[in-house]
């Protein structure tokens, strides 16, 4: 259970840093392909309290967990394996790597992303040390460098061979915007969040994960293997430049599984194009349309959802307040995202929290989150 951090515990730190957790709209394992995707960074959050200690050594406790891990900040390469604190860790790794100058320091870690949610608390994790480090140095901010040094130390050092989104979307969110990201440029689109009489219902489905041990990385290799038969004869950089024509005209190359991924990317790509439009004039039932066909899509053509996420998606899907509804995340458990009227919110969350306990045995959660900014540092 997470402990509240007391005013006085605060006050004997010398900076208050956070990142954010994220919620995706739509695009989903598109990125290491290349494409745009459509998250928005949550206020749900971590936040690290950061002092100097003068010493070689970096002492880490948590809020959530009664232990103190000690890593020495010349062999930071050396706790991969370590239970708790190889996020750390690894981020610090990759940010030392980088060039950038790391010191003994205390570190409490305040995580309010919940563990397993489909909701990037790691990558949460991962920046906010990245950025504690750069106010204890005096090193300049630089959101994009942090999410991209994270994103190696979550692919190099703990094995998840993740695209760019979560990262970029915990260090650089806006608040009340939607980021339209392009993930082979990093250019980015702000894009007001305005779902008018309609809001947006993020459900847990409980069901432990963890990316690392599910099929994530075996996604990843399949559609690079696309990319492999697809590059030769289409002249194609990354997945994403795909259309469904020139894949249709070479569906022959491709095995029968690696097809379905590849046409999942293509699918969700244009997607999330449609969707950011229908953002932007207001238009919910066709963002809503978008929502239901990205999750039949990760189920029926990427096979990343199970049981629990299908189950969750058509309970909410199966209420008249409900719009759409599809996973969000990495897959293999964690949370749904529906757009839902407003005014029909307390009876959608009782049908879905019911509907999904009677299909599975689980007992959801729903998580109040507003949509905030990315990388914050106060000095205390």
């Amino acid at each position: 259970m997470r402990k509240e951090v007391s005013q006085k515990t605060a006050s004997e730190y010398e900076y208050k840093t956070t990142a954010a957790g994220r919620v995706n709209i739509i695009g989903e394992h598109v990125d290491y392909c290349g494409g745009k995707v459509f998250p928005a960074a949550l206020s749900l959050k971590n936040t690290v309290y950061a002092r100097k200690n003068g010493t070689d050594k970096i002492n880490v406790k948590w809020t959530t967990l009664d232990v103190t891990v000690t890593l020495d900040i010349n062999k930071l390469d050396e706790y991969r394996t370590l239970d708790y604190g190889n996020y750390i860790a690894g981020s610090l790794a990759a940010w030392k790597r980088a060039g950038y100058p790391i010191v003994g320091c205390d570190m409490l870690q305040d995580c309010t992303v919940p563990f397993g949610s489909g909701l990037s608390s790691s990558a949460a994790i991962e920046v906010s040390t990245i950025a504690a480090m750069c106010a204890l140095t005096n090193t300049p901010i630089d959101n994009v460098k942090i999410a991209l040094e994270a994103q190696r130390a979550e692919r190099e050092y703990i094995g998840v061979n993740c695209g760019i989104m979560d990262q970029y979307a915990s260090a650089c969110g806006k608040r009340g915007c939607a980021m339209l990201l392009d993930c082979a440029t990093l250019r980015v689109e702000y894009v007001p969040i305005d779902t008018g009489d309609h809001t947006l219902v993020i459900v847990d489905c409980k069901k432990p994960h963890s990316l690392v041990e599910s099929k994530y990385n075996e996604r990843r290799g399949e559609t690079e293997t696309a990319l492999e038969i697809l590059k030769p004869v289409t002249g194609i950089n990354n997945l994403a430049e795909l259309d469904e024509a020139t894949l249709e005209k070479h569906k022959a190359l491709l095995s029968p599984t690696v097809y379905k991924r590849a046409k999942h990317v293509v699918d969700e790509c244009l997607r999330v194009s449609k969707a950011a439009d229908a953002m932007k004039r207001g238009d919910m039932p066709a963002l809503g349309r978008l929502l239901n066909e990205s999750h039949r899509s990760l189920s029926e053509l990427y096979e990343v959802t199970g049981k629990e996420l299908d189950a969750l998606a058509a309970a909410a899907q199966s209420h008249p307040a409900c719009l759409g509804s599809r996973m969000t995340g990495g897959g293999f458990g964690g949370s749904t995202v529906s757009l839902v009227k407003t005014d029909g919110l307390d009876a959608f969350k009782a049908h879905v929290l019911s509907e999904y306990k009677k299909a599975t045995g689980y007992a959801a959660e729903i998580y109040q989150a507003a949509i905030a900014d990315g990388i914050t540092v106060e000095e205390i």
